[in-house]
């Protein structure tokens, strides 16, 4: 492939660590905490809101780093969980931000900690799931931040996940019904759980309790009961009458801003091609749009408790993730930092809306991100899968995109059936269809756009991770004919395996997994049928295999099976095992280790760009700006 114009971006800047990311700020608006490096290490960093550059390290994490935090509302404590090489079993810390010390609350092992509630109104109280009784259950603990003292609060009688309010008090939970729908119960005047809504398997992705308003006259709901798509409705707590306050005929509702002291909704998110908002308050309405208009990306608010600090970060598709401080008294809108200021060096390709209809006449999503300096026309294109498969691609800068889009490649992100965002009708067309109608729709754009004249038929190459990985191993075992390559990271090879092995907290969800993809225990013979592994025999193309150690949610035996398969017939494959690794890779030198391999193999097969082992820099060696 003759070079563009365009220069290489290193591995080391698309993959490394980031300068500072994942900002916060307090609740008193004072400091502003994020993560960087500390030797190479990710970890907590906190400072004063008007100076980054003052900003110290309080976490010191020397393995998987730091990046799962929260200020607490006591104006003093900050809140994190850390686990041990992607094990998922995750521990609860706090720290003193006056003296520094951090304290584990919850040390048992194998146990999974997870943040349940926490508020303005009780800022010394975080309320805390752990599993430490029943695995597959998280009970309610109430941690005292002033003394430490932890005491049960709620015993689980069942429930997947639990619903609290703004005055930490338990008020329901949720449970998955056998046929996968979806219980909803309430706390009666006697304390006892009652049901309260049975939502059917159709909408149990697309209907659940947000909370409560703060007088607790009415609950906030997404519910696409009586629907397609997920609304915004307001319960009446004492009538039971409902209101949709917000709605779109095709996508779900994204998300929604409340005010800081009633709770009541002001503005609602829409993830379409890009971020679109409904205000449902005009004053807060104007003042979002006026600063949207300073900005040329989507944004997302952060509010200290007195509403007069927003901190807002910004996302565009062709450059760093930027945030800013906006002072609402004075209209000031200062740029903080970039996640990846080195990145502002390069020419970046823009993400582009791609739209085409699937041989079942269904309308499908995504997005393409082109080459630049290069007529745009028979270009070897990689097909980059997302995970889940209950979630989807979005605008915005992906390192992933912008990596392949430079070496010369068409990358292609498809929001297949089964992803979410476009209403119940088409997420649930996923259900029973990995390796069916879900991997039909990434053959479709394959062919709409190699139909268009954009890539190249006979050079492309199928790659992901998690659900992605499993697409990519369907592609090289299914319809090897399409692709030149698959490279798979922590993607499962055999369904019945996979499901069976699912992490014990997970498992009173499993009915989800039986109604989506199938059940191993009474349909053994179908979940075959769509696993990579029953195909082996018909792999004839090179594969790249990696795979975490310490994953818990596909095991290091679904990569292992399949290289066993591809070893035995004598197939061509690569694989890399991460042995201080989970789901992904947390480790930046992993990371280069993987992308270098997965770069090498795309351009042997794809003949694109190559930065070469020499060029590669060293990754984590930028430090934070002190």
């Amino acid at each position: 492939m003759t070079d563009t114009a365009v220069p290489l971006i290193p591995r080391s800047v698309l993959f490394g660590n980031p300068e500072r990311t994942g900002a916060s700020l307090s609740p008193d608006g004072t400091r502003l905490g994020f993560v960087a490096p500390v030797d190479g290490v990710l970890n907590v960093w906190v400072g004063p809101v008007d100076d980054p550059s003052a900003a110290r390290p309080v976490t010191f994490d020397r393995g998987h780093g730091v990046t799962a935090y929260q200020f607490a509302y006591d104006d003093r404590t900050l809140l994190y969980l850390r686990d041990t090489d992607g094990d998922e079993n995750w521990r609860l810390y706090t720290l003193d931000l006056a003296s520094g010390e951090s304290t584990l609350r919850t040390p048992a092992q194998g146990v999974t900690a997870a943040l349940m509630g926490h508020s303005r109104w009780h800022p010394r109280t975080v309320l805390v799931g752990l599993n430490d009784d029943n695995p597959q259950l998280h009970d309610v603990y109430s941690l005292d931040l002033a003394s430490g003292e932890m005491t049960l609060a709620e015993k689980n009688p069942g429930f997947a996940g639990w619903l609290v309010d703004s005055d930490l008090q338990v008020r329901g939970g949720a449970a998955m019904t056998e046929d996968g729908g979806v219980a909803v119960a309430l706390r009666s005047a006697d304390g006892s759980f009652e049901p309260w809504l049975q939502v059917p398997p159709e909408d149990a992705a697309t209907t659940t309790v947000l909370g409560w308003t703060r007088d607790g006259s009415a609950m906030l709901m997404l519910s696409s009961l009586e629907a397609n798509t997920a609304r915004l409705v307001r319960v009446d707590t004492t009538t039971g009458t409902q209101q949709v306050l917000a709605e779109d005929a095709v996508y779900d509702v994204s998300g929604i801003v409340t005010d800081r002291e009633t709770l009541e909704p002001l503005s609602v998110v829409f993830a379409k091609e890009r971020d679109e908002w409904v205000h449902l308050d005009a004053a807060f309405g104007a003042e979002v749009d006026a600063l949207r208009a300073r900005l040329r990306g989507d944004i997302g608010l952060q509010r200290d408790r007195a509403n007069r600090r927003w901190l807002v970060v910004e996302s565009v598709s062709d450059g760093p993730v930027r945030w800013h401080r906006y002072e609402r008294d004075t209209g000031e809108l200062t740029l903080l930092f970039a996640h990846k200021p080195a990145l502002e060096q390069y020419a970046l390709a823009p993400m582009e809306p791609l739209t085409f209809t699937a041989r079942d006449g269904l309308d499908v999503h995504g997005y393409v991100t082109v080459p630049l300096d290069v007529p745009r026309e028979n270009l070897p294109a990689v097909l980059l899968v997302h995970g889940g498969p209950w979630a989807r691609d979005e605008w915005g800068y992906q390192a992933e995109a912008q990596w392949l889009a430079n070496r010369g490649y068409v990358c292609v992100q498809v929001n297949y059936r089964g992803s979410t965002g476009y209403g119940k009708a088409f997420l649930n067309a996923g259900d029973r269809q990995w390796a069916g109608a879900m991997h039909d729709d990434l053959l479709d754009a394959i062919e709409h756009l190699a139909s268009s004249g954009l890539i190249d038929r006979s050079r492309v190459g199928i790659y992901g991770g998690s659900y992605g990985g499993y697409a990519a191993l369907v592609g090289a075992a299914f319809t090897p004919e399409v692709f030149r390559c698959a490279v798979d990271l922590v993607g499962p090879s055999n369904l019945i395996t996979l499901i069976r092995s699912v992490p014990e907290y997970w498992k009173p969800q499993i009915a989800l997994f039986h109604t989506k993809v199938g059940n191993p225990e009474t349909e053994a013979e179908f979940l075959w049928s769509r696993s990579p592994l029953s195909r082996v025999d018909d792999i004839r193309i090179p594969v790249l295999v990696a795979q975490g150690k310490n994953d818990p949610r596909v095991k290091e035996a679904e990569a292992q099976q399949i290289v066993d398969a591809l070893r035995a017939k004598g197939l061509p494959h690569e694989y890399l095992l991460f042995e201080d690794e989970g789901h992904g890779l947390a480790r930046p030198e992993n990371r280069e280790v993987f992308y270098r391999a997965a770069e090498a193999f795309l351009a042997e097969h794809l003949g694109g760009r190559d930065e070469g082992e020499a060029a590669g820099g060293q990754l984590g060696e930028t430090a934070p700006t002190r």
